[in-house]
């Protein structure tokens, strides 16, 4: 219907003439999803929907200011760079920087600390009183009394600063074999690649799980000590999938002419990877870095949701999620106490978003194809 009224209207020209049913279908669920999209919005008033939409436009709002700042304030350099990048890689970029700002300076900006436990528990979000709010708590306190605020931004110090951590080790013991592997073949790479295929058939999560709670067990609740073991574990779990990957574009590398030239040189095997390889597999180990630091990033928070990633009362987002997840139950009659719980579960999804903008942008620049 869509394909025939443009026709019609079109006097038969050839964009509507020649569409596919596929593309007109494509126009058609458009409009039905604007249409929704009004609905809920002005009629149902459906307060997450509004809150999501609100959200959308503040993000694309302030993606487009920050884009706009980078091409005008910076280095030759750092304005081109802005000049070519879309508005999705400037979103990344962007939420990165709070993050890290966030994260570094976590103890400054929070005005409770994470383990303080107030006088007032169960304060509802707002800081309304007439609703049980609290204007010293803006998002509220959670059932024992710590305010949900503070949680939140020394969240981001716990949980990105160690999947970072544990992401640069990550790189650091797979790339290195990696790059060995490819370098010196021979039996070294064979039992490399096989103790990889055997730590890669076991579902990483899984594998995480079981020797978390044996790491746990055998801390006896020392919360430093667990938090070492779990960097260790993820750590070598995840350095299987950067060995697969730097292992594959070593070997594509080492046959290159200047590194023959090298080792006619007489250049050692640290210049040879260091120096020759690592500069020439950039790209894509940049890129591997981005999406590995969002996979140990969730697997930090799903150990956490499960008990045996980062204990209390240190705070964590994935533990957050966890125990605010009964007022959830009161979404029908009370919606800014149920989006309490939502609160770390959308950082957590922000920041994963955010740096897979910046990744595929990455990943769009170096292959070399336009727009």
């Amino acid at each position: 219907m869509f394909r025939k009224i443009g026709q019609v209207l079109s006097k038969n020209r050839p964009y509507f003439r020649d569409m596919t049913f596929g593309v007109a279908y494509g126009f058609a669920f458009a409009v039905w999803a604007l249409g929704a999209t009004a609905h809920l919005f002005f009629i149902v008033e459906n307060p997450f929907f509004r809150w999501a939409i609100q959200l959308l436009i503040v993000f694309a709002i302030a993606a487009f200011l920050f884009r706009l700042l980078g091409r005008g304030v910076g280095t030759t350099g750092s304005r081109k760079l802005f000049r070519g990048m879309p508005l999705t890689a400037a979103f990344g970029i962007l939420i990165i920087l709070i993050y890290a700002f966030v994260a570094i300076f976590a103890a400054a900006i929070a005005p409770y600390g994470q383990e303080q436990v107030l006088a007032n528990a169960n304060i509802v979000p707002g800081g309304n009183p007439a609703t049980g709010g609290d204007p010293a708590y803006p998002l509220g306190t959670d059932q024992i009394g710590r305010d949900i605020l503070s949680r939140l931004i020394f969240g981001a110090q716990n949980t990105v600063g160690i999947a970072f951590v544990t992401t640069c080790l990550a790189f650091f013991l797979g790339g290195s074999l990696g790059f060995l592997a490819a370098t010196l073949g021979g039996w070294l790479d064979q039992l490399l690649s096989r103790i990889v295929d055997a730590l890669m058939a076991i579902p990483a999560l899984i594998f995480a799980l079981l020797l978390m709670t044996i790491a746990t067990a055998y801390a006896q609740g020392e919360r430093t000590q667990v938090t070492l073991y779990m960097i260790l574990i993820i750590a070598v779990i995840d350095s299987t999938r950067v060995f697969r990957l730097s292992r594959a574009v070593g070997q594509s590398i080492v046959v290159m002419d200047y590194i023959e030239a090298a080792r006619l040189r007489g250049e050692g095997l640290g210049y040879l990877v260091f120096r020759e390889m690592l500069p020439n597999a950039y790209a894509p180990l940049l890129a591997e870095f981005g999406l590995r630091f969002c996979f140990v990033f969730l697997t930090i928070a799903s150990l956490s949701f499960l008990g045996v990633g980062i204990q209390p009362p240190f705070a964590d987002w994935g533990t957050m999620v966890r125990d605010l997840s009964q007022f959830i139950n009161f979404a029908a009659f009370a919606p800014n106490v149920a989006v309490t719980p939502l609160l770390a579960a959308g950082a957590i999804a922000l920041l994963t978003v955010a740096v897979n903008f910046v990744v595929d942008w990455m990943l769009h620049r170096s292959s070399g194809l336009k727009e």
